[in-house]
């Protein structure tokens, strides 16, 4: 389904797209803006709900069309031709990749996670700096992590920040907003193991037992963990440090947990793994 081409940045649509970089915005009209070549494909092909995809084609990649807009067209996804003036104004920040979409948001409840006999799940608490929700989600894609979930996010974890940080990868893993208190309940009833990574944890991150289901529960870098993690039955986990620095980035702290767990649980496929590269 083609819309006409447009070509005013003073245009009526083009507007209403930037409106929503602002969190307001994106409240009001319960939709979230996918810039990037990468980020789009990994929502369309995660089934998101997209309503309209402007593309720029003067900015598309050699592959764009076969692999975004022949599959949007083939959803009944409405494509919109702009300028290279008018995606500019759309488009966030300095990185114009010439495809933009507009989507509904991904609303998903703890119930309605699908985990195996022995997941890993994420838990990031009160996360205040979208960069470091989306860095946890791309690790947590990289270790095969079954799902995150915010617990009672400070920040929005579909705002434009948080998903190019996590280069799509927000929607790949499996992400659910809760409130930190229901999510342990969660946990308990489903029997899963929490380790909680805390500066003054008892217990050293490598020594700790993640074989099981096991939950990881992280908290911010600025208030830590809140009471609805300092039960007796949950592991206080700490990694080592030697030198002045008391903690290290959040991000880097969900990585070594989950590349823990991915070790003890034998590297988690006899698939030969993927290659990390480096972003720019």
């Amino acid at each position: 389904m083609n819309a006409d081409r447009i070509t005013s940045p003073q245009n009526l649509r083009v507007k209403e797209v930037v409106r929503l970089r602002d969190h307001r915005g994106r409240d009001e009209r319960g939709r979230i803006v996918i810039d990037g070549r990468r980020e789009v494909l990994r929502a369309v092909e995660a089934g998101v709900e997209i309503a309209e995809l402007y593309y720029c084609p003067s900015l598309l990649g050699a592959d764009d069309e076969e692999r975004v807009l022949a599959p949007a067209r083939g959803r009944q996804i409405e494509l919109v031709e702009v300028t290279e003036p008018v995606f500019a104004k759309m488009s966030y920040g300095d990185r114009a990749e010439g495809l933009l979409a507009v989507a509904g948001r991904p609303m998903r409840a703890l119930d309605g996670l699908r985990l195996g006999s022995r997941p890993l799940i994420a838990v990031v608490e009160g996360v205040e700096k979208p960069g470091n929700l989306g860095a946890i989600l791309r690790s947590a894609d990289a270790a095969g992590v079954d799902a995150v979930i915010a617990a009672d996010p400070a920040a929005d974890i579909y705002g434009p920040n948080a998903i190019r940080a996590s280069l799509g990868t927000v929607f790949t893993v499996p992400l659910v907003e809760a409130p930190a208190e229901e999510t342990s309940l969660w946990l308990d009833r489903r029997g899963l193991s929490i380790v909680a990574a805390c500066p003054a944890g008892g217990q050293v991150y490598t020594e700790v037992d993640m074989t099981g289901p096991t939950a990881v529960v992280l908290g911010s870098e600025a208030h830590g963990l809140t009471t609805a993690w300092q039960q007796p039955c949950i592991v206080q986990a700490v990694v080592p440090m030697r030198g002045r620095a008391d903690s290290l980035n959040l991000s880097i702290t969900a990585a070594l947990f989950f590349y823990e767990a991915l070790r003890q649980r034998g590297g988690g496929s006899s698939v030969a793994p993927r290659v990390a590269g480096v972003s720019r």
